[in-house]
């Protein structure tokens, strides 16, 4: 029955999202109003299917229905329910299904955010761009990503359950979702910037329009990231959480773009300026999520993220194809009409720090999709594999980074216009001063290496900025001055600061060793920190069996495991991590005696200030908050610009 039901939402959501189109291109074509306003019955009609195959497949997965190929291959009732729910969105076909989910969830929310202009063009042109996307998705389910295949269990069946590293932390639940809200989120202001130009309202007030919607799929991409980076580090074992592995440079690459384009909006919102830049930038950010989508889909990457090959992987080539010739075609068809009066007063001005920002991460991103794609282009060619490793993304990303940091502390001081030197030394006088006092800091803790140090100065002189530009808008609007866009990244940039030190210091300072182990009672010291052998400890679950390895370091019980997963026929590591403010520790275990006189082997990682890195994400999170909460103050500015956007012309300068 749940195959049944599943296969009918399934050609229920291809259909009506098609016939969406359809009705959407007819009214667009012939200026009816009575068909652009019939779009909402689509979009809940699509709404329907899209939420009922989401809700057959988990009733499926938590009734253990194995009539269903998918159950089958991967439910279990040794599954723990919280990974058992999660399993959907751990394989190839339920991670589509949770993508459209999350997609119409956005349609829905735009359509009602503008129930009232419907007829609209350019809403029109939003939701024909977003019902598109739609059919794409929903034409996936119906064809190579089909997840309602039917199975014939005999007596006694169990399946495998889900891929054991994807059931060994809860983080696994989270992760995907939160990092799929910001992937989908880019489809609405991406379908915003088709719309301006398939309409020619090409004026300012578009922006305002998908300010907060950007800022929203920007916070969850960023938070996204960083748990799995989380999860990587708690799970994996290696002592690290950031590899430059493809598929998270693919969630890295969108992340810088849309970054970018977060900045440079506010140069064309305060000067008309940056046009084609931005919707170029918001273009590329979509484009990415897909190409992204398609190196984590499609297997054509080794990555312990990317699903098996599939047929899936030429039709998400193939939709990456269009989005980029419609974007290039459109822009270059209202290239005229995108030309900006505005320019430049001085490279000296936030103006111009703005549009360097907006080049360093676009080199970031070069830098990125070339030693991410390059193997792949090789192989494609001649049939060779070769692999672009850290080395490379160290070394060609490391002063960008520097840039930038620079640039996070000097662009919020600079005025608009033309800088005065003794303005902005007065600005700047405090942020360098907590600059200078991180790298004098740094080093008197046992901080080596200039590229460390610098890092620490360049982080607390970005501090000292934001510092600074908060501390003014308190002292002018009270506990107010933390709320809006511009006291919001600044609190977003305190975050990337702390990030920063955390990647340096932590990259930088790693110590690790292997510690073998006879007896207990076996001692060993390490970086500060005593060990002791307590023994070996077997415990069976209903899904798993542990061999605990049983250490005391400095007092506190630590019980790493290998983990063995009888049914899937797999057998992994589970580390124990400790975290404090200070460092972290992590033990590993790398073997357990197999016959008398063997050792237990385990592998020993101390990092410093790891703790900080979550800390970090959690601050960016906060301040993305913040920005997003309307400023009572801006609004009264903003005004203009929302009267532009409902009369569709530019902002007066």
């Amino acid at each position: 029955m749940n195959a049944t039901l599943g296969s009918g939402f399934v050609a229920l959501g291809l259909t009506v999202s098609l016939l969406g189109v359809l009705n959407t291109v007819r009214g667009l074509a012939t200026r009816s109003a009575v068909h652009l306003a019939r779009t909402r019955w689509y979009v809940a009609a699509v709404a329907v299917a899209a939420v009922g195959q989401f809700a057959v497949m988990e009733r499926a997965l938590i009734t253990r229905d194995f009539t269903m190929a998918f159950v089958a291959q991967h439910g279990s009732h040794r599954t723990p329910a919280l990974f058992n729910v999660a399993t959907l969105w751990s394989v190839l076909e339920g991670s589509i299904l949770l993508w459209v989910l999350i997609l119409v969830g956005y349609l829905v929310l735009v359509a009602c955010r503008f129930r009232d202009r419907l007829t609209d063009p350019m809403v029109g042109w939003v939701l024909l761009v977003m019902l598109v996307a739609c059919t794409f998705f929903f034409l996936l389910l119906a064809g190579p990503a089909h997840p309602f295949g039917r199975f014939d269990p005999w007596p006694g069946f169990d399946g495998p359950g889900p891929n054991p590293l994807l059931q060994n932390h809860v983080l696994m639940a989270f992760h995907p979702p939160v990092l799929y809200l910001g992937y989908v989120g880019f489809t609405v202001p991406f379908a915003f910037a088709v719309a301006s130009l398939a309409t020619g309202r090409l004026g300012e007030g578009w922006l305002l329009e998908t300010r907060r919607w950007t800022l929203l799929a920007w916070g969850c991409l960023t938070v996204g990231i960083l748990l799995g980076a989380w999860w990587s580090y708690e799970v994996l074992g290696w002592g690290g959480y950031w590899a430059w592995d493809p598929v998270e440079n693919a969630s890295l690459l969108p992340w810088l773009t849309g970054t970018a384009y977060l900045h440079s909006v506010m140069v064309q919102e305060r000067r008309g300026m940056l046009r084609v830049w931005n919707l170029s930038l918001l273009c590329s950010t979509f484009a990415l999520t897909i190409l992204g989508t398609f190196l984590t889909r499609s297997g054509v990457v080794e990555s312990v993220h990317s699903f098996t090959e599939s047929g899936i992987g030429p039709m998400f080539l193939a939709f990456f194809a269009v989005i980029v010739a419609t974007a290039v075609g459109l822009v270059a068809w209202r290239g005229d009409d995108l030309r900006a009066e505005g320019s430049i007063d001085s490279p000296v001005s936030r103006t111009g720090a703005f549009l360097a920002n907006n080049l360093l991460f676009g080199a970031f991103a070069f830098v990125v999709l070339l030693g991410t794609m390059f193997p792949l282009l090789i192989e494609t060619i001649n049939g060779n594999r070769i692999s672009v490793g850290n080395p490379y993304f160290d070394r060609m990303t490391m002063p960008i980074g520097f840039l930038l940091l620079f640039l996070m502390a000097v662009a919020p001081a600079l005025p608009w216009g033309r800088a005065g030197t003794e303005v902005l030394a007065k600005r700047l006088q405090w942020p360098v001063v907590a600059g200078v006092a991180a790298m004098v800091v740094a080093v008197a803790l046992g901080g080596r290496g200039w590229a460390t140090v610098l890092a620490v100065g360049l982080a607390g002189f970005a501090s000292g900025g934001a510092v600074r530009q908060l501390a003014l808008a308190v002292h002018s609007r009270g506990l107010r001055g933390f709320v809006g866009r511009s006291s919001g990244g600044m609190i977003v940039h305190i975050g990337v600061a702390i990030v920063a030190v955390a990647l340096a210091c932590s990259s930088s300072y790693v110590r690790q060793a292997e510690v073998g182990f006879m007896e207990p009672g076996d001692r060993s010291m390490f970086a500060g920190h005593e060990l002791v052998f307590d023994g070996l400890e077997r415990v069976e679950l209903a899904e798993k069996n542990e061999m605990r390895v049983r250490v005391l370091v400095d007092g506190d019980l630590f019980t790493p495991a290998i983990t063995y997963f009888p049914f899937a026929g797999q057998t992994i590591g589970t580390p124990t991590t400790r975290s404090t403010w200070r460092d972290d520790l992590q033990l590993y275990v790398l073997s357990v005696p197999e016959k008398e006189g063997d050792a237990t082997k385990v592998w020993v990682t101390v990092q410093p200030l790891v703790w900080w890195l979550w800390y970090g994400g959690g601050v960016m999170a906060f301040g993305t908050l913040l920005a997003a909460v309307p400023d009572r103050r801006r609004r009264r500015d903003e005004e203009p610009v929302e009267r532009a956007a409902a009369a569709d012309v530019e902002v007066p300068k």
